[in-house]
């Protein structure tokens, strides 16, 4: 991990820092306990044991009573580490995760047209788990570890130093291994959250897809990619467990051949009189000792490959600048009249070299009802999602009210903004909620207001729990009519002085397209609306008519002057009606 990456890393540890202090002192304790129990075993296997037999009973009950004293001590910090360790734990993925659904919400459309929901979904979800364990278990394995190795070799080499050495020798063997495998798991592991990635996404994208998917009884086909999905898990699990069976098994065959030399050694030792029968049982408690923080050290490798691998991908996502940000001096835009100005406005997408629109100069003013028609592909939609800087102009400039929209507060110029689409966007809740949308702290009498003037009041009382009710995911029990009327009924909430219609209607049938029309009609009233028109009898009485081609404006005009022109909307009109 860069120098960058590791001050991020331990930046999280700041709001918990007396947490963090607490559950290092218990760490420090615990260690010291174990380090002081074999001291307490050899000082009565060569002490006690071959004192004056009158006071032996009492000093081993003594002895024990300490013993037992450093168990609860031990007991009670465990408690604390395994409970408020691991919680502080969870406190830190926490604040990673909420900072990266918050850096989702900076990132503009042009970033999620190219990114898999699922893929999103996974770096926030699967691969923040494991830093969990990780800013818990790092830190206390690492001081614990350390402590319990640098003492018990202090204790050792007071003992015997030829015993001593032989032992340690085996240490420099346990962290090659450490080292051989690290980055070979590391790899894996990276590979593996890539494939959990890529299954989130087919999960996501074939659920959200159920309808179409069995409309065309597809369940065999995507059963299928997904099993293609699952063979590519398998294969990528099987290449982390070969490097982890290695790793463990290498390390267990090195603690097994750490064993046999201590009783090998220690029992020539024993026949040489170079060391007592209470300091061989000592060795062996403290080999114990030994091989405990090795397992930790082990299990940190694990822990610290897992979860700095989530955390590098976290720090991918977190690193991607929003490409459409508030300038240094923006402003908010309050009370906002509405009039929209574009100024030799071109755009293309960045990765591609071809403009959608080019050379685009329109003044609307405050109130005016305009409409944009023209062939699929023209940059009807696009040119709508300019204006609340959804994307970012790539020459050229917008005003509203004679301000740059660059120079107004993303925040406050959305504000003002009211956008009904062709594909409405309901969130699973009640129907209240999803009206409340538009302004978070309506009160339910504004709530119904908004529903009346949208047309929607009606059906949503006939409903069994009325406002209440629940619309099911992206409002699945509702018709397209009624999703079309409450999507309108939260922008009449919003009160915003400019509206884009992006086909609102087109979807509907003709019965629910004239009750839409009519709360679409009233909405406008008085304020700047943006039309984008597929059934041009819808927009006969726009004030003025915008007709776009790929090489920008063509043509401008009321209906019936732009049939006269004879030109491209005569053209589109003709092919609707004739």
């Amino acid at each position: 991990m860069n120098k960058k990456y590791l001050k991020k890393f331990i930046s999280y540890y700041k709001p918990y820092k007396k947490l963090f202090f607490m559950d290092m002192f218990c760490a420090l304790i615990v260690s010291a306990v174990s380090l002081i129990t074999p001291l307490i075993t050899r000082y009565i296997t060569n002490v006690v044991l071959k004192g004056d037999p009158s006071k032996i009973m009492s000093t081993i009950i003594t002895l024990g009573f300490i013993l037992l004293a450093l168990a609860f001590i031990e007991y009670v910090c465990n408690y604390f580490i395994t409970y408020k360790g691991h919680l502080m734990g969870v406190y830190m993925e926490t604040d990673l995760r909420n900072e990266l659904f918050e850096h989702y919400q900076k990132l503009s459309f042009s970033f999620y047209d190219n990114q898999k929901v699922g893929q999103l979904m996974s770096r926030i979800t699967h691969d923040l788990f494991p830093l969990t364990e990780l800013y818990h278990h790092g830190p206390e394995d690492l001081v614990i570890s350390i402590i319990k190795i640098v003492g018990a070799f202090l204790i050792l080499i007071n003992i015997n130093i030829k015993l001593t050495l032989l032992i340690f020798i085996f240490i420099p063997i346990m962290v090659m291994i450490v080292f051989y495998f690290y980055k070979r798991m590391k790899s894996a592991s990276k590979a593996n959250k890539k494939v959990i990635g890529d299954i989130n996404a087919t999960i996501e994208d074939n659920l959200s897809g159920i309808r179409v998917v069995k409309s065309f009884t597809n369940e065999e086909d995507e059963l299928e990619k997904f099993k293609l999905d699952n063979k590519r898990f398998i294969k990528s699990k099987d290449n982390a467990y070969r490097y982890m069976a290695g790793f463990h098994t290498s390390v267990s065959l090195t603690s097994s051949l750490l064993n046999i030399a201590v009783i090998i050694f220690g029992s020539m030792f024993i026949s040489r009189n170079e060391i007592t029968l209470g300091d061989l049982v000592a060795y062996l408690l403290y080999i114990n000792n030994l091989l405990e923080p090795i397992r930790k050290l082990i299990n940190f490798t694990e822990q610290y490959q897992e979860g700095i691998t989530g955390f590098e991908r976290f720090m991918e996502m977190i690193e991607i600048n929003p490409d459409i940000i508030d300038s240094p001096n923006a402003k908010d835009l309050i009370n906002a009249k509405g009039n929209v100005k574009f100024n030799n406005v071109s755009f293309k997408y960045a990765e591609t070299n071809e403009y959608v629109l080019k050379n685009i100069n329109l003044d609307v003013k405050a109130g005016e009802y305009i409409a944009l028609v023209g062939e699929s592909g023209v940059g009807k939609t696009t040119l709508c999602s300019l204006i609340p800087r959804f994307y970012e102009v790539t020459e050229g400039s917008i005003e509203i009210d004679n301000i740059n929209i660059k120079d107004i507060t993303q925040k406050s110029l959305r504000s003002n903004i009211g956008i009904v689409q062709q594909d409405v966007y309901l969130f699973a809740g009640t129907v209240m909620e999803n009206i409340r949308y538009g302004k978070p702290d309506a009160s339910e009498e504004e709530i119904i207001k908004a529903a009346k003037l949208a047309n929607a009041h009606e059906f949503i009382i006939e409903f069994p729990d009325g406002y209440n009710t629940d619309i099911g995911q992206r409002g699945v029990k509702l018709s397209g009519g009624q999703k079309q009327r409450i999507s309108i009924a939260r922008v009449f909430l919003k009160n915003p002085s400019i509206l884009i219609f992006d086909e609102a209607t087109s979807s509907l049938d003709n019965e629910s397209e004239k009750v839409v029309q009519d709360s679409l009609e009233v909405l406008s009233k008085n304020r700047t609306t943006f039309v984008i028109a597929h059934r041009l009898s819808t927009i006969r009485n726009a004030q003025r008519i915008i007709v776009l081609s790929d090489s920008g404006i063509a043509e401008s005009g009321t209906h019936n002057e732009l049939l006269k022109k004879d030109g491209i909307y005569s053209h589109l009109y003709n092919m609707q009606f004739t």
